[in-house]
């Protein structure tokens, strides 16, 4: 079933890809797209690396995966799926993460070329570094809804992942909003969830019930749970009962201590069997009906504020549960399956004290009515046929690279619609690296503005090195001469630390720490910048550049932002230094537009494509070179007046490709477990 190579590629190149050994990480919705490509392209020596495991919600779109699949491993079944497409394809399937110590740089050195299919920042922060540290040409992708983008990334020549900042990212695996939720957001996606399971419309996309098959969590209570023995009920998949959470209810009325009770203690206490969640993080509490921890708030100060400004206690959130469950299934019964508005009260009401319930279970802080009506918004569903599309373009611009032609390399960005030129793909050329990036640059240092009497080590570990900074296993020394370690990778080695606050070791502004990541083969300069007073709930602020010589300590205002920076200015989640990127003249401008206007997140990749030319027989595409870009200088685009064109300038291609750049600099890919959210 294989497509014979020969004859349709060059000789070098099909001998080339007869011989080269890939890396692919992820094999979720474009990594069963991308697997089925390279086995079909010639791809013989292949390597594929996802810690998941192939859920019901998984098969609609992950088409490598069948409903007999349901609890296994996504590599293992992808590889088998795979080679029916090419028997004489050698595939080799992990089931683990990529950030584990075996795979190292050595591990990474032994690939001629890596593909990234991948579903979260933190590991493609981490597949990125082990790429620049082994040397390994990376070709990074993402997709969110209707949009995508691929990208090159060569050490020293283009810029890396982590070159330019990424607005806040507002995508999250579906076990994390069902197991182990650490933010306000999380938990309020959750109570959306389950609003659709009770009252809207069903999606197994969408279940609130834990995720036995969390891949954490194997050997433990959902590993036993996925591998029980098969109901003979048609609802058994794999093993796994699935039981709809509305006809429970249903079953029960809606009674709201019912269901107080199954969604609030008796699936924590199942979560809590799942013990190999909870090694590093806090437990959660089961919270019990009948007695409901006590307001710790000023009732007085509270009587005073209007209902979406209060912060309801659990006793309230009781109260508007009962009423609000009550209001919403007397609507259901009348009108059938209800569509959330956060401008219908009841249905706000309702997402407002489920979000805060489960928020304090698992150690939240929670939110008053009118945060969690700012912050609740609308989910983008994976689109399969964009996960198609962008693992198509990651073999392309593969074969680039493999091919020795690194400079016709491109990032291309995939719009919703055809932009004026009638291009749904829109190329535009690799950018050089960032000198001031943190990660690539030759000697990286970055400035962090916290208060050292209030920051401790552990804080210092956990939110900014592992959190910002995205290290796996850091180990901090106090540049003070003596060598005072701080921090170690080693187990139990600096624990006794961990409470400490930093101004115990003496750390203040201009003190310098050196952190080195052995797992990344990588090491950080960080300059500290003692700061009496944050912008409000921040505690810290990191930027991607080195102070000034002899920075003020005295001073109490710190930079505005919250997300790494660049450049000399702090960059916030929703601006970016102006990107140098070009296509053919607009078009990157047209492709940030697109994204900007949908209000999505794609997480970005960073450069690569080629140039894409419309065919008049097919509205899709021919791949080409360089020539359209060498033929169009100068570009005419389209003004407002139907009857007028102008040329576009340098300034016009430099500020909408940065646009895109922006745009697609959050995250959201190829697996369909993610959820985008946007904001409403």
């Amino acid at each position: 079933m294989a497509a014979s190579i020969h004859g349709v590629l060059p000789e070098d190149t099909a001998q080339m890809v007869n011989a080269c050994r890939v890396l692919v990480v992820g094999a979720g919705g474009i990594g069963c797209e991308l697997l089925k490509n390279l086995v079909l392209t010639g791809f013989h020596d292949i390597v594929v690396i996802d810690l998941d495991t192939i859920d019901v919600s998984n098969l609609n779109r992950q088409f490598l995966f069948h409903k007999k699949h349901v609890g296994k491993s996504k590599s293992q079944v992808a590889k088998e799926s795979a080679q029916m497409f090419n028997p004489k394809a050698k595939i080799e399937a992990r089931h683990d993460s990529v950030t584990n110590p075996e795979y190292n740089r050595e591990f990474f050195r032994q690939f001629n070329i890596v593909m990234n299919a991948l579903d979260n920042r933190a590991a493609r922060n981490h597949v990125n570094r082990m790429c620049l540290a082994a040397d390994v040409p990376l070709v990074e992708s993402g997709t969110a809804g209707y949009l995508g983008q691929v990208t090159v990334i060569k050490k020293g020549l283009t810029e890396c992942y982590e070159c330019q900042p990424k607005p806040t990212q507002k995508t999250f695996p579906g076990c994390t909003i069902r197991n182990t939720p650490s933010e306000p957001i999380h938990c309020i996606v959750w109570a959306k969830h389950l609003f659709n399971q009770l009252f809207g419309e069903e999606d197994p996309d969408q279940d609130v019930s834990p995720d036995t098959a969390d891949p954490e969590a194997a050997g433990d209570a959902g590993q036993s749970a996925a591998t029980s023995t098969a109901s003979t009920n048609d609802n058994a998949a794999g093993g796994v009962e699935r039981t709809s959470t509305r006809t429970w209810a249903e079953s029960t009325d809606y009674n709201p201590q019912k269901l107080f009770k199954k969604l609030f203690h008796d699936d924590v206490k199942y979560l809590l069997s799942m013990d190999k969640l909870w090694k590093k993080r806090r437990p959660p509490t089961p919270l019990d009906w009948d007695n409901l921890p006590q307001s710790e708030s000023n009732q007085t100060d509270a009587a005073s504020l209007i209902k979406d400004q209060r912060l309801w206690d659990m006793q309230e959130c009781v109260s508007h549960f009962k009423d609000s469950l009550e209001s919403l299934k007397q609507q259901y019964r009348q009108r059938g399956e209800l569509a959330w508005d956060k401008d219908d009260d009841a249905a706000m009401d309702f997402v407002t004290c489920t979000a805060n319930f489960r928020s304090y279970i698992f150690g939240i802080p929670t939110k008053t009515r009118f945060d969690v009506k700012s912050m609740a918004g609308n989910i983008i569903p994976a689109i399969a046929t964009t996960n198609a599309v962008i693992a198509g373009l990651i073999v392309m611009e593969g074969l680039k690279v493999l091919s020795g032609h690194l400079d016709k390399c491109k990032t291309v960005y995939l719009n919703r619609a055809p932009n004026v030129r009638k291009r749904l793909l829109v190329p535009c050329r690799l950018e050089t690296p960032n000198p001031e990036c943190y990660v690539c640059s030759p000697k990286p240092e970055v400035t962090v503005h916290l208060n050292t009497s209030h920051v401790t080590v552990k804080v210092l570990e956990d939110k900014i090195l592992k959190g910002e900074l995205n290290m796996i296993a850091p180990d901090v020394e106090i540049d003070d001469g003596k060598g005072t370690i701080l921090i170690s990778s080693e187990e139990g080695e600096t624990e006794e630390n961990n409470n400490k606050l930093l101004s115990d070791f003496s750390i203040k502004s201009g003190s310098r720490l050196k952190a080195d990541d052995f797992l990344q083969s990588y090491e950080l300069v960080i300059n500290i910048i003692h700061i009496d007073k944050l912008p409000e709930e921040q505690e810290y602020i990191v930027e991607g550049k080195a102070p000034a010589p002899e920075p003020a300590p005295t001073t109490n205002n710190a930079p505005t932002n919250n997300t790494i920076t660049t450049q000399d200015s702090a960059v916030s989640s929703s601006t970016s230094e102006p990107s140098r990127v070009q296509g053919p003249a607009g078009d990157c401008n047209e492709a940030q537009a697109a994204v900007t206007t949908n209000g999505s997140n794609g997480d970005q990749a960073g450069p690569s494509a080629a140039i894409v030319e419309e065919d008049d027989d097919d509205d899709l595409i021919i791949m080409d070179d360089e020539d359209e870009e060498e033929q169009a200088q100068p570009m005419v685009a389209q003004t407002a007046s139907p009857g007028k064109k102008r040329k576009l300038s340098d300034s016009d291609d430099a500020v909408m490709a940065k646009k895109a750049k922006v745009a697609m600099g959050a995250s959201g890919d190829g697996n369909e477990e993610e959820l985008v959210i946007l904001d409403s």
